[in-house]
């Protein structure tokens, strides 16, 4: 007798709060605990431009089964205060079936709340928070969202023993009766948002952020070396690295700016040590006359561009997909180097550990492109596999009866990398034409012969079935995008094929070089092809129409941060054009 199917089931929660009241803390715990409980889930967060206070939310979608990105609408909100609410009002829809916690201490529930629809009770969380010694009324809301989806107090208290054991009994125990006042609050009022059953075969659980994935990808890759210059979003891949480079015998440094991290990395990876580093817009147009020193050079590194908001400072701690042209196109000069981006928070592993082999194997640039969605938020996942992604370098052995050719034209353009030190291996390594041997060249046949020698090993590079990702039904109807985008399209499709609607999903993670005749062939019996990006100058657009005539009719669906490009927004996109 087979086991029917678990019904698949989510919550959306959110927790709202002023900065330092703690709604991350109580998002985070609820997370965890969901992880415990054997659900899968996903946490992003949001706050203003504010170095500190301001307004800040946690973001939560907790489910039986793995999810990538939130859902259409929010379940439950509890605010634990009404701080700027208003401006963030927007990115938490509430369901008109959903229900609105706030303390009346707190004042009015603001009209951007209440325009959804959704029910409000007033519950007394700061009362209730004043009541016990030391108590805090984010684990209060923590509490009562627990209460309402059915989240066991025990796992709560594990993760609370976890996080404040180092804090002292008295701090875990006004914790535990924070708590405790949130569930019994919840008890009292006749809702509940229960997820349901979760597969308990396999409860094992990977709780990690974007940025933490692609550090962790890097190193599998055989990354031993960061530099670091600290910028909203993309910090926590350096401070991830870290302790984690140090454990492997690597090394990590804080540099003075910029400009200092990728010579530095450019540095380490010359001296053999495959390397990265991470920025997000801004640095990234600092770091490019390096990136083309490299190019020139042929040293390979890895540069993690975490994007957010532009131009300029822009929105730091939003997201967006605009740093596409600079990426494709901010090298002066031809400077032939790797673009890849991942299309999932999980995806960032898998993405960072195929941008260091990459890079190593062609001796080249590559520029990740993830951002501010993915890099922030955290996510509930299965164990991922192991890939065979590695660095595998072509290094230079003394051969005493030649002379060495650092630069030396082969047929897939790689030639062998000296490490300094080793007998015979000297030679320049510096951004002027140079002959085959490294040494600076005014010859117009060098100049030809090396920019030939650069293309061609990118060009010609076999990167398999790894340049994207084709999923869904049908192939006359598409839906193509890259990065971030990848998961609101996913679950888009899911609900148009409940409908009846075919469509497939195209979603690119190799950028450049263009994977053209991949592309073209994921593509074939397309009639209706729809473009999805978070850009407002259609970027990926232009640069598709650049490089190849897609078939069929083409509509482009693009809009600017800072909200996450939703699936609802693409399923409306495809209806309309479906019934048309």
């Amino acid at each position: 007798m087979t086991t029917p199917p678990i019904a698949k089931k989510s919550v959306s929660i959110s927790i709202a709060g002023a900065g330092g009241a703690g709604a991350m803390t109580a998002g985070g715990i609820l997370l965890e605990a969901a992880g415990k409980s054997g659900w899968y889930g996903m946490m992003n967060r949001s706050v203003g431009p504010q170095i500190r206070g301001g307004e800040a939310a946690a973001l939560l979608r907790l489910a039986n089964h793995p999810v990538e990105c939130m859902s259409e609408g929010f379940d439950l909100l509890i605010a634990i205060d009404w701080k700027n609410a208003s401006r963030f009002a927007a990115e938490m829809p509430l369901k008109k079936t959903g229900l609105v916690i706030a303390d009346p201490s707190a004042g009015d529930v603001p009209d951007a709340i209440t325009a959804y629809g959704a029910e409000v009770i007033e519950v007394e969380i700061k009362k209730l928070a004043k009541s016990v010694p030391g108590g805090r009324e984010n684990m209060v809301a923590a509490g009562l969202a627990a209460g309402f989806i059915g989240l066991s107090e025990d796992f709560l208290m594990e993760i609370i023993n976890a996080k404040l054991a180092r804090k002292g009994d008295a701090a875990v125990e006004s914790s535990r009766l924070c708590l405790e006042a949130g569930l019994k609050a919840a008890a009292e009022i006749a809702r509940n948002f229960e997820i349901g059953a979760a597969d308990m075969k396999n409860k094992g659980r990977w709780l990690i952020t974007g940025n933490e994935a692609v550090g962790l990808g890097a190193i599998r890759g055989g990354v031993r070396y960061a530099a670091a210059y600290p910028i909203t979003p993309a910090t926590e891949v350096l401070e991830w690295l870290s302790p984690a480079l140090a454990k492997i015998g690597g090394a990590l440094v804080q540099a003075e700016d910029e400009l200092s991290s990728i010579n530095m990395a450019i540095g380490a990876s010359y001296g053999g040590r495959p390397s990265i580093t991470a920025t997000s817009g801004p640095g990234l147009s600092l770091m490019m006359e390096s990136l083309g020193l490299a190019a020139a050079a042929e040293v390979p590194v890895v540069v993690v561009d975490v994007m957010r908001c532009g131009p300029s400072t822009g929105i730091a701690t939003k997201s967006e997909q605009s740093d596409l042209n600079i990426a494709v196109y901010g090298f002066h000069g031809d400077a032939p180097h790797v673009v890849c981006a991942p299309l999932s928070v999980a995806d960032c592993l898998y993405t960072g550990q195929w941008a260091v082999h990459l890079a190593e194997a062609m001796q080249v640039p590559v520029i990740v492109l993830s951002d501010q969605s993915l890099g922030q938020a955290r996510v509930l996942m299965k164990r991922p596999v192991n890939l065979s992604f590695l660095a595998n370098r072509k290094v230079y052995k003394q051969q005493s009866d030649e002379p060495y050719m650092r630069y030396a034209i082969t047929a897939d353009g790689v030639s062998p990398m000296a490490i300094p030190g080793t007998p015979g291996g000297q030679y320049t390594a510096d951004g002027l034409t140079h002959s085959v041997r490294g040494t600076p060249s005014t010859q117009r046949s060098d100049q030809q012969n090396q920019m030939d020698k650069r293309h061609r090993k990118v060009a010609d590079f076999d990167y398999g079935i790894h340049w994207g990702e084709v999923s869904g039904v049908g192939e006359e109807l598409v839906i193509l995008t890259w990065g971030s985008i990848t998961a609101p399209a996913k679950e888009a499709i899911r609900t148009l094929n409940s409908e009846g609607i075919d469509v497939k999903l195209v979603a690119m993670r190799l950028i450049s070089p263009f994977p053209k005749d991949a592309l073209l062939e994921a593509l074939q019996g397309a009639k209706r092809i729809l473009i999805v990006e978070q850009t407002h100058a259609g970027q990926f657009h232009s640069y598709l129409r650049a490089n190849c005539d897609l078939p069929g009719e083409i509509r482009q669906f693009h809009r600017p941060g800072p909200h996450l490009i939703s699936a609802t927004e693409i399923t409306s996109q495809i209806r309309d054009w479906a019934q048309s």
